[in-house]
């Protein structure tokens, strides 16, 4: 989610971006890294809900070193470079040799098909982003966030097998899902990206006993929560198009905004 420069969820432009190695938000980095490789490990070894909680362990950890970046003033661009590889590893490749081991492979040249589609448009999501961070309204993502995307497919993944669900029964959904959210990180469909909750800001206090019920309520049954909120997030990009298409409004995320993006989010 998070990163450092130029990651989804940054201020720093990238010709503000100092030189040098800064350990703190990089040990984030490294950690979320290795979640995503932790995940792969776990898959080869068959423990698949391992390999989920992984990834969305690197989700959480890359949502945190952006911003323990800007609250240090250690942004960097060895930073920002490191970042987006970790993120390739753990929201690209790492969802895409999960599922192919997972199920995928039973279908053989469509398996892999499917995982290789996911992992190329992720690394082309994480290209546009990085030279696009400057032009697209701070609202909204062009395109599925990486994170998102992972963590629809792998929250898939963690259901399925937390509720033992035969998976051969599940390949062609895996290899649906697969296809949906490679090919909606590349397409120009806006997701809301959330930035308009400012951390820094006083809030009411009903927002934060939302929170708490919204913490509670994931609680209940993480993989059957967090599948359906990423779920949800998946497609509300298209209902986000549509509405504004409704209204006459701009679907293009490019340009549309007055101000100069001061995160950069999400993959």
């Amino acid at each position: 989610m998070n990163q450092q420069e130029p990651s989804e969820l940054n201020e720093e432009t990238p010709s503000r971006l100092r030189k040098g190695i800064y350990v703190l938000p990089n040990l984030f980095t490294l950690a979320a890294l290795f979640g995503g490789f932790y995940a792969i490990v776990m898959a080869i070894n068959n423990q698949f809900e391992a390999a989920a909680i992984g990834v969305f362990t690197s989700m959480v950890l890359d949502s945190l070193d952006g911003r323990v970046a800007r609250m240090t003033n250690t942004q960097s661009a060895f930073g920002a470079q490191m970042d987006s590889l970790a993120d390739m590893v753990s929201f690209g490749a790492a969802p895409a040799l999960i599922t192919y081991v997972w199920v995928l492979n039973d279908l053989g040249r469509w398996g892999w098909f499917a995982a290789f589609v996911y992992c190329a448009c992720a690394a082309l999501r994480l290209a546009r982003f990085n030279v696009n961070t400057t032009v697209v309204d701070k609202r909204f993502f062009q395109g599925l966030p990486s994170p998102a995307a992972a963590a629809f497919v792998m929250g898939f993944v963690w259901l399925v097998t937390v509720l033992e669900i035969v998976k051969s029964d599940m390949a062609w959904v895996c290899f649906a899902f697969c296809l949906y959210a490679g090919l909606t990180m590349v397409s120009n469909v806006p997701f809301y990206s959330f930035k308009d909750f400012q951390m820094r800001k006083s809030v009411p206090f009903a927002v934060i006993v939302s929170i708490a019920l919204v913490i509670a309520v994931i609680n209940i049954h993480p993989p059957i929560v967090l599948f359906a909120l990423f779920f949800a997030y998946a497609f509300s990009g298209y209902v986000v198009y549509a509405w504004r298409r409704a209204k006459g409004l701009p679907t293009s995320v490019i340009s549309t905004s007055t101000d100069e993006p001061d995160e950069k989010g999400l993959h």
